[in-house]
């Protein structure tokens, strides 16, 4: 436990490092402070009360400084609080982020499980080829088709916004579209490897039925084997959904992080990252908790190694 904070502490300092040299290589914020018009020496006043004026090295210290005593200093373009601003926008990112995952499940794990019994049949063979070449396929490739198809087009569902249902279902198909078929070809390969273990040949012999032994031993040890995907999709979907959530004008993180970048408001960005890398933290330390619940030779050696 104590490594693991040690490791995210240092990756935290190391992320928040990076990030404020590179946010100085993208411009000066004191000229869009400033806006059209501005003269050399209200955009001069503009850098000496924001202390851009100083050297980078007295900016860093101070903005570390502050970020240790929780300080993320206030948005350049409002004046709010900038983590205020961000944990306003967490919210519709967890929104699109839980609904997303639970329709993957609902789509994944039966569907990759009826794919992993039988490796024949043309109608297993039609669905692995699409999945195939969904996996080609970005996510917001497959979003700007559905907005074309159905937005566009069709006029059945709007584009953009965060609504009522309707303003859901494109958003959340585009994410599940890009992460569904890596999560049932997991599935799938895991139910084959189970179906083929020496439990499930034991199960037969007591005279267990077939969906006695699906559902009861090969779908549990095919789930233990893609918890780790499954996390690893949910930190996913935590930090990287600025595409989707700028296609569809979905006021989550991921669209703060876009138009907070374009307008150079340093403080809002360093409090973006900030909270995406402790989502990623939390994330990951919620799939080893679930590992451990499901696995009990993973119990057995954390505490060994406590």
């Amino acid at each position: 436990m104590l490594g693991g904070l040690r490791d995210f502490a240092f990756v935290l300092i190391a992320a928040m490092t990076v990030l404020f040299f590179l946010l100085r290589l993208t411009g000066d914020p004191a000229l869009v402070i400033a806006g059209e018009g501005a003269s050399p020496a209200q955009i001069e006043a503009i850098r000496v009360e924001y202390g851009f004026d100083r050297s980078l090295i007295v900016q860093y210290g101070q903005t570390m400084l502050r970020l240790l005593q929780g300080d993320f200093g206030k948005s350049l373009t409002d004046g709010s609080p900038a983590l205020g601003k961000v944990l306003a926008s967490l919210p519709a990112t967890l929104f699109l982020a839980a609904m997303a995952l639970s329709l993957n499940l609902l789509i994944s794990l039966p569907l990759g499980a009826w794919l992993g019994q039988k490796r024949t049949g043309a109608a297993r063979r039609a669905v692995r080829g699409v999945l195939t070449v969904m996996q080609g396929f970005p996510g917001f490739v497959i979003a700007l088709l559905l907005i074309n198809l159905f937005a566009a087009g069709l006029e059945w569902l709007p584009s953009i916004g965060y609504g009522g249902p309707a303003t859901w279902v494109l958003p959340v198909i585009s994410v599940v579209s890009f992460l569904a078929p890596k999560l049932i070809r997991v599935v799938e390969a895991n139910t084959h490897a189970a179906l083929a273990a020496d439990f499930v040949r034991t199960a037969r012999s007591t005279g267990a039925s077939e969906n006695q032994i699906l559902w009861r031993h090969v779908l549990p040890n095919a789930l233990l084997g893609a918890v780790a995907l499954i996390g690893a999709e949910l930190a996913f979907m935590l930090t990287g959904l600025v595409v989707i959530e700028t296609i569809f004008a979905w006021p989550g993180i991921g669209w703060l992080l876009v138009q907070s970048t374009l307008n150079l408001d340093f403080p809002v960005v360093q409090a973006v990252v900030f909270v995406m890398v402790v989502s990623v933290f939390l994330s990951n330390a919620v799939t080893e908790a679930v590992q451990a619940l499901l696995d009990p030779r993973i119990r057995s050696r954390a505490r060994a190694a406590s």
